[in-house]
């Protein structure tokens, strides 16, 4: 139960950062929290099925620069995905290294 209480308080502080990025990075768009909450949905779900793919063969220099683009690329196909949200791709980068500022402050994972 506690496991599901943690994904969940994840995906609400997901959807927060997604707002402050899309007010903050030009390039990103966010229409509401719910348009939020769904794309923290979409990216982390994205992002575990781009993490299984690569696996744990990537080295620790590489992991950085590959997690980097990769979280990029998720974040700009997520914005595709649904009409709440709009993203350039260089939104997308930017997206990228602002969300990965919080996340070395806010350390915590789904596993």
């Amino acid at each position: 139960m506690a496991g599901w209480l943690g994904a969940i308080v994840r995906f609400i502080v997901s959807a927060f950062v997604l707002l402050a990025v899309g007010y903050l990075v030009p390039g990103v768009s966010v229409a509401s929290f719910t348009s939020a909450l769904i794309a923290s949905i979409v990216i982390a779900f994205l992002g575990y099925i781009v993490e299984n793919f690569f696996g744990e063969n990537i080295s620790p220099q590489a992991r950085g620069l590959t997690g980097f683009v990769t979280s990029a690329i998720v974040i700009y196909f997520t914005a595709k995905l649904l009409a709440g949200m709009q993203v350039s791709f260089i939104g997308s980068l930017l997206a990228a290294l602002v969300i990965g500022i919080v996340d070395s402050f806010v350390p915590t994972e789904l596993r």
